[in-house]
């Protein structure tokens, strides 16, 4: 049975809003790194993936190499073109519609997306959760932007973590097996430890090595898993000495059969 199309646009806009609130402390903090009104609603904009952003205006404003952190913010993008491999097949827009829907393909249409019970619902869910936050994120970065001066110093109001507090708690709940948990968590300690002694931006770049390292694990265990059932499968090489007593005490020889 179908989802209501009223539950659907309720939990859509439920994650429009509550996500595109976070956009005016996108356009604090990038204003308090140096960038322009114009470039901070750019990135917005054009770009319209949190993470990614808040990544570029983090390395900025804690000096780091313009390239490096554009480098970290890219692949941090990334992952919104797996996302678009998994949309196109679930939405099945029309070839015309695709080039604009790419623009909305981030972590939150994607979650609202994929939540849904049948294409209609899909592709509902998809536009209302897609329209909603990216109004309400350009139009919050501006706001942001502006009131940056009033605010003052933005980094004792420390809103440069509500981007990545929002994008944490929309992926947390999607880290369902063991694997996917080991990425996150090793992306986290490498991210982190190496926060002290890399140029920012780098850092992120460096976690990026966690998908790989936790993959390669994963197979090396899967193999040796794989080579202990077969060996435990094996037949004996050496007949149980307890066969013969479950066999007849005596076999009759063609002889006796013909008696």
């Amino acid at each position: 049975m179908g989802k209501p199309d009223r539950a659907v646009v309720r939990d859509a806009l439920g994650v429009g809003v509550a996500v595109g609130l976070s956009g005016f402390a996108f356009g604090v903090t990038s204003a308090g790194s140096g960038l322009g009104l114009l470039q901070t609603c750019a990135l917005s904009l054009l770009v319209f993936t949190g993470a990614s952003q808040f990544a570029l205006v983090g390395a900025l404003a804690a000096g780091g190499n313009p390239f490096t952190a554009a480098a970290g913010a890219f692949f941090l993008g990334v992952r919104n073109a797996f996302y678009g491999l998994r949309l196109s097949q679930l939405l099945a827009l029309p070839r015309a519609v695709r080039p604009f829907a790419a623009q909305w393909v981030i972590d939150e249409t994607t979650a609202v997306t994929l939540a849904q019970p049948d294409r209609r619902a899909a592709r509902l869910g998809f536009t209302v959760t897609g329209l909603s936050l990216y109004v309400l994120w350009n139009l919050t970065t501006l706001l942001g932007a502006l009131g940056a001066k009033a605010i003052g110093n933005t980094d004792a109001w420390g809103l440069d973590a509500a981007g990545p507090a929002v994008f944490l708690a929309l992926l947390a709940p999607m880290l369902k097996t063991p694997t996917e948990r080991a990425v996150a968590g090793l992306a986290v300690l490498l991210g982190l430890g190496l926060l002290p002694v890399l140029p920012a931006g780098v850092p992120v770049l460096v976690a990026a090595l966690a998908a790989p390292v936790a993959l390669l694990a994963e197979g090396r265990r899967t193999r040796r898993d794989g080579g202990e059932a077969a060996g435990s499968s094996a037949m004996p090489d050496v007949v149980p000495d307890a066969m013969p007593e479950a066999m007849p005490d005596a076999v009759p020889s063609a002889s006796e059969e013909n008696r």
